[in-house]
């Protein structure tokens, strides 16, 4: 049996506190790569914890990858190579490059951010400040829904920011886009099944699988989604990034409208995640779906953490106006984030950092996706072409080749550098000018040179260079 126990040493909320026992255990090796993790039920039991206690902490593993689900069978441990236990594992045999467990691998994460660019010393001035004013309340367990300062203060940075039209109560604050569909899973009645494009990257259908929603791959025509896909097969809930698509081109504002009509008339739902809708270096930042929405139909999740940290934890979401009102009476599922921290972000935002924040990663972002294009231009200036809009922490091209996107990410991997495709497998094992993704958020431009370099090596053979 896993020892999952908590000791008397940890601190912090429950879910953390077990998030991290099970990721120290993956990291040393002591959980093994394919092992079948105890059901949420078992755990709850043999630990005396809440449901939701377990479910955000296996839903945070998942997100970061530690746990993998199968449909119908649980949860299993995603650990080739533990980092305790990398050396005596090694096989010297293989002629595959482990790029995970290498020092020399260029990453080019679509998750990952600039890690240089936290603002440290603000933050501590945040941290201790608002600990202050707010000394009084440190004993107090605080809004399920998060702080009610946080929320009027989001409140009016997405209005002013994203055009999303909400009040302070539509807003739940969270632990990461798993609680939030973890909270939809709940209050979305009678919707069993989530429609994501095809050719989408965001890498969220794990997370829906995990929560009991059957994930339907929809096609994209002429890079629009196909409405009466949705409508043909009596799909009630779609999952969409309008404002910044897997090209970095925002979805046009008729197949907006579509998505709306088809939500009224079928009573449906409209999942827009702006994870990155801050970043555009081109022309005016294009608005939220959210804010043309009439009926309320559409539900908005925002995140900190592509413009902050991952490391805060801290996403939110802004519900319909009678979703909203369904959480009155399911409080006991709710569990906001620390309220040191939710103070924090309030006072950051309150007196003006966040914004100037958004402004200095806007232009500091702009600054690296030039130079990607650039290098990949000047690598490949005849078998790359980079399609889309000057948006996101990621850059889109299409490769000039019969092989497919699963083929190239093999071979870039072997020669020492991860790129990635889409998130549906079928798509990645088409032939013929496959689409590759590369982030630039965490790669400095040192190492955006070399992983370009190795690229153009390990593609050498395939693409006639």
């Amino acid at each position: 049996m896993i020892d999952l126990k908590l000791t008397v040493e940890d601190d912090g909320p429950l879910y953390m506190q077990l998030y991290r026992r099970i990721r120290g255990l993956i990291l040393s090796g002591d959980l093994q790569d394919g092992l079948k993790m105890p059901s949420k039920r078992l755990l709850c039991d043999q630990l005396s914890l809440s449901k939701t206690t377990v479910e955000t902490a296996y839903g945070m593993l998942l997100e970061e990858g530690f746990l993998h689900s199968k449909p119908r069978s649980g949860l299993f441990v995603v650990n080739p190579e533990p980092i305790g236990k990398a050396a005596a594992q090694q096989d010297v045999s293989s002629s595959f490059k482990d790029v995970r467990s290498s020092d020399h691998a260029i990453d080019f994460s679509l998750l990952a951010v600039d890690g240089d660019s936290f603002p440290v010393r603000l933050w501590r001035a945040a941290l201790a400040e608002s600990l202050s004013l707010n000394a009084n309340a440190v004993h107090q367990y605080g809004d399920p829904k998060g702080d009610l300062s946080l929320r009027v203060s989001l409140a009016q940075y997405l209005r002013t920011s994203r055009e999303v039209s909400c009040e302070p109560e539509q807003i739940v604050i969270g632990t990461g886009i798993s609680y939030s569909v973890f909270l939809l899973s709940r209050i979305l009645e009678g919707i069993t099944s989530i429609a994501m494009e095809e050719n989408g990257i965001a890498q969220v259908k794990e997370i829906f699988d995990h929560h009991r929603f059957h994930v339907i791959p929809v096609p994209l025509e002429e890079n629009e989604l196909t409405v009466n896909e949705l409508a043909s097969r009596n799909i009630r809930a779609v999952y969409v990034t309008p404002s910044h698509r897997p090209s970095g081109s925002p979805m046009p504002y008729s197949t907006r409208q579509q998505l709306l009509n088809w939500a009224y008339r079928l009573d449906g739902y409209i999942i827009e995640d702006d994870y990155d809708g801050e970043f555009r270096y081109a022309g005016k930042t294009i608005p939220s779906l959210q804010g043309l929405d009439q009926k309320g139909v559409v539900i908005y999740m925002g995140t900190f953490s592509k413009a902050f940290t991952p490391a805060l934890r801290m996403n939110y979401m802004v519900l319909p106006v009678h979703l909203a009102e369904k959480l009155h009476s399911k409080g006991q599922i709710l569990s906001h984030p620390s309220r040191p921290e939710q103070w924090a972000m309030q006072w950051f935002m309150e007196r003006g950092h966040w914004y100037r924040h958004i402004r200095r990663m806007r232009h500091l972002y702009g600054k690296k996706r030039e130079k990607l294009v650039q290098t990949v231009n000047a690598h490949f200036p005849n078998y790359v072409q980079i399609n889309g809009d000057s948006a996101g922490l990621h850059i889109e091209m299409r490769v000039k080749t019969d092989r497919t996107a699963e083929k190239l990410i093999e071979l870039a991997a072997a020669e020492g550098v991860r790129v990635y495709g889409a998130q549906n497998e079928r798509v990645n094992r088409s032939s013929g000018n496959p689409k590759i993704y590369l982030g630039f958020g965490g790669v400095n431009e040192r190492d955006m040179e070399r992983g370009v370099r190795l690229l153009k090596a390990a593609w050498r053979d395939i693409l006639g260079e």
